[in-house]
């Protein structure tokens, strides 16, 4: 069988790069750090050639080599890669140790070996507790998961095609998780076809995944992909949560994180993948603290790393269904089954683009149609020209990106200009990119081709001018709908849906409501006592990324206040 070969990696670091991180991915502790590790852990010794930990475990413990040399080994079909060997004062581990997930690589005493095996409950303590261990030791967890991605080293392989729009949502699923997978596409890589036959699966039942190297799963949900990885092996849903925030983006990551730092219970309930509409970005670049900018996965994936380094439980593709708010404590369904008890509830689920109203819209998207411009989308483009409908950011963002390698971008908006939206370094910076082309007054009127996008039509309202192109890309971010269906008319909504929260809710509206309490709600808080909305989820919130970080802080102080009544 030929096994399937790494396409480019887009967005991630090189070997290069990484090996001159090496000291910090694979550092060397000194005697005393050993000494305070040592209180958390038990000696073991093993013989050359003993396994401390197979690929495929939960809960495999935290080890420091003492004595001797401990190799680490990704299993692969071609023979064993080797990762590293760990040597006298180095330690194991990499993110998916901290989340509490399935090891990817294999953990062998090349010679006679002494451990220190510290469980992964004692570990989170460490984490928590040890300032200096907590700094060190997150760094190399965080850059040993690239190097994973890098490389590819991971327990995944899918088999899809361009063309398919279902295989570009279970890229992005593993992608914007920060899962190491390899791709195979049936329309590009010639080995597909003996691989295919290995599995006893077709092209037409393409997008197929290679699960652990033996489960083959055809077209999976979201949700089916996540059970099979055990990305939500821990969840307990019999226990009774301080707070549940609803949606895993920048304000649902940021009330994590203060949450669990400040020993609340805490559980994330994420419909997809976290980081919602700023994981999908390409690049943040006016986000405190970050000069050159940071994308909007490797935002995500650090503020994910930190929620679970204070504790908080991150469910991925377990999205709520319905919220009963009429008790206490809340009771959530999700979408997959079973329910959640909480005492308090923080919706923080965002918002998603509009829809072009277009009778053929819904044959393209994934398939010419894109809702985000990341390495993905990007991928997918190539060279090719491409059209960015929208006026805000996250249009700027995307256009100035994919102008990078495409031909030419277009930007459509329908009002007179970008200067009311967007901000004025992304302005100006689409001012001086020669390759994009800004077209006011306009919008999308057609959309045309077989299984891919072919052709737009566009209309220019200034002139009255109808032209039609051969653009096989459009990126669709313009407008925004909240995330609040699942709500159930539980909250006071305002005309465009969004949440209203405590200034904002009238006595009017608090009235109708049926507001109990003597107090009117706090900040963050709705027409519900307990529940709370933060972020772009929010009426008369500021759509950028830093403010629902701002916001998801805030709101656990209020959260503190109405559980201690």
């Amino acid at each position: 069988m030929t096994e399937p070969r790494p396409p480019r990696v887009g967005g991630l670091p090189s070997r290069e790069e990484l090996d001159r991180r090496r000291e910090q991915m694979f550092p060397r502790l000194r005697e005393d750090q050993i000494g305070r590790l040592s209180r958390f852990g038990k000696e073991r010794t093993l013989g050359p050639g003993e396994l401390l930990w197979q690929d495929g475990e939960y809960g495999v413990p935290f080890h420091v080599a003492l004595e001797g040399e401990l190799e680490v080994i990704h299993p692969d079909p071609r023979g064993e890669q080797l990762v590293t060997v760990h040597v006298p004062g180095e330690f194991t581990g990499e993110i998916s140790l901290l989340y509490g997930r399935r090891s990817l690589v294999r953990g062998r005493a090349r010679t006679r070996l002494r451990v220190l095996a510290i469980e992964q409950e004692q570990f989170k303590k460490v984490i928590q507790d040890d300032a200096e261990l907590s700094e060190l030791i997150m760094r190399a967890f965080i850059l040993r998961r690239v190097g994973l991605l890098v490389n590819r080293w991971g327990d995944v392989v899918l088999v899809g095609s361009r063309h398919s729009a279902a295989t570009l949502r279970l890229q992005e699923f593993l992608t914007r998780n920060g899962h190491p997978h390899q791709y195979l596409d049936v329309d590009a890589d010639r080995d597909v076809q003996p691989f295919l036959d290995h599995f006893k699966v077709g092209v037409d039942e393409i997008p197929i995944l290679i699960c652990r190297g033996d489960k083959v799963l055809k077209n999976p949900s979201n949700a089916e992909v996540a059970e099979c990885l055990g990305f939500n092996a821990g969840l307990d849903l019999t226990t009774l949560r301080d707070v549940v925030v609803v949606g895993a983006g920048p304000a649902g990551l940021a009330a994590a994180v203060y949450a669990a730092s400040e020993g609340l219970d805490a559980l994330v309930l994420e419909a997809n993948v976290p980081g919602g509409q700023a994981g999908s970005s390409s690049r943040i670049e006016n986000y405190l603290g970050f000069p050159t900018g940071i994308s909007g996965q490797a935002l995500t994936a650090r503020a994910l790393s930190q929620a679970e380094k204070f504790g908080a439980t991150v469910a991925i593709a377990r999205g709520a269904a319905r919220l009963e708010c009429d008790r206490q404590p809340f009771s959530i369904e999700l979408a997959t089954g079973g329910s959640i008890q909480a005492r308090a509830v923080i919706v923080a689920t965002g918002a998603v683009y509009r829809r072009l109203e277009l009778p053929e819209l819904s044959r393209f998207e994934g398939v010419g149609v894109y809702y985000a411009a990341s390495f993905v989308e990007a991928q997918r483009c190539g060279t090719d020209e491409v059209i960015v409908i929208g006026g805000g950011n996250s249009a700027g963002q995307a256009a100035t990106f994919l102008a990078r390698t495409s031909r030419t971008v277009h930007i459509l908006v329908r009002g007179e200009g970008l200067a009311e939206s967007m901000s004025r370094y992304l302005i100006r910076r689409i001012q001086e990119t020669p390759n994009i082309v800004l077209h006011t007054r306009t919008q999308v009127v057609g959309l045309e081709g077989n299984d891919h996008l072919e052709q737009v039509t566009w209309l220019d309202d200034a002139r009255g001018d109808r032209r039609t192109l051969p653009i096989r890309h459009l990126f669709f971010m313009a407008g925004a709908v909240p995330n609040t269906e699942w709500l159930g008319g539980c909250v006071q909504v305002d005309d465009k849906g969004f949440i209203l929260t405590g200034p904002d809710l009238s006595p009017e509206r608090l009235t109708q409501a049926g507001w109990p309490l003597q107090r009117r709600p706090l900040l963050m808080e709705t027409s519900v006592p307990r529940v709370f909305a933060v972020g772009d989820v929010r009426s008369s919130s500021v759509k950028r990324c830093a403010s629902a970080v701002g916001e998801g802080s805030i709101c656990v102080q209020l959260v503190h206040r109405a559980l201690a009544e």
